[in-house]
């Protein structure tokens, strides 16, 4: 990432958040036949991460899930995504919230080379999580594969 962009990125996500009086994004844990989900890693925040972002004004959210996994990670969505479930994010920002949902049938014609937003991306076994691992992806993890209770905090 640009040094410039570590100062606007943050920036502009506040102006985002004071401008909207609630904000929403979309992410998706993608699963292949061996059970592994992908992650990504930014570089503008530590750790790895589902893909997704941001839902954008007049966007509705399964667009802008397919749009997020098809420009962070090269997904391309072939069957309906089942919404798992919607997480307050208040930890990090006020009145933000994440549609969560489960990908299940996908192709990824390419896998996109690390760039300014996304410094890498894989998939892990659940049981083989890469070192710094969100401990919201762990969560959703134990809910996912090992049923685990729904916490309502991302």
């Amino acid at each position: 990432m640009i040094p410039s962009e570590k100062i606007v990125m943050p920036v502009l996500q506040r102006y985002w958040r004071w401008v909207r009086g609630m904000t929403l994004g979309a992410q998706g844990m993608v699963i292949d036949d061996a059970r592994r989900v992908l992650l990504i890693r930014h570089t503008y925040r530590p750790g790895w991460h589902f893909p997704g972002g941001g839902v954008e004004k007049n966007e509705p959210i399964g667009t802008a899930l397919e749009r997020e996994l098809r420009e962070e990670a090269g997904v391309a969505i072939d069957g309906a995504p089942e919404l798992f479930g919607v997480y307050a994010n208040f930890r990090y920002f006020p009145n933000d919230h994440v549609a969560f949902f489960l990908v299940r049938s996908w192709t990824q014609p390419i896998v996109p080379a690390a760039n300014s937003e996304i410094a890498g991306q894989g998939f892990f076994g659940i049981d083989a999580l890469p070192e710094g691992t969100h401990r919201a992806v762990l969560a959703r993890i134990a809910e996912v594969f090992h049923d685990r209770p729904r916490d309502p905090m991302w």
